[in-house]
Formats: C-alpha cells, sequence, structure tokens
C-alpha cells in the first residue's frame, strides 16, 4: 500500500495494488474509486482531502484481543 498526498492539489491517493486499471467510479465529488479487472480495488482517490478533514491521516495502533 502506498498513501501520496499532493500539496498543491489537496489530494490524497491511497494505491493499494499494482494492478492496472480498468474501471473508475466516482462515489461522490469528492471520493473515487478505481478496480482492477477482477473487482478488487486498485486506488481511492480523496480530492480536498485536508479541507474535509481526512488528511493528515491518524493512524492508532491496537492489539489483536
Amino acid at each position: 500500500m502506498e498513501t501520496t498526498y499532493y500539496d498543491d492539489d489537496d489530494t490524497l491517493v491511497i494505491r493499494l495494488s499494482d494492478k492496472p486499471i480498468v474501471r473508475e467510479v466516482s462515489q461522490d465529488w469528492h471520493t473515487h474509486v478505481s478496480y482492477a479487472v477482477d473487482g478488487s480495488v486498485v486506488e481511492t482517490v480523496i480530492l480536498e482531502a485536508a479541507r474535509i478533514g481526512v488528511w493528515p491521516l491518524q493512524i492508532q495502533h491496537r492489539v489483536a484481543a
């Protein structure tokens, strides 16, 4: 997984796989999801990430029960 934030555009890109993208779907104005041929999610792009409060990421580490 690779996470990239572009300051100039306020865009957050979360890349989950190296598979080629064959389909992209807009969930709403801010969220766009890209899929591989097998239906798995390859990438999620969030527009205006800092403005809507999803950047910076807040990471919490937990111990499994």
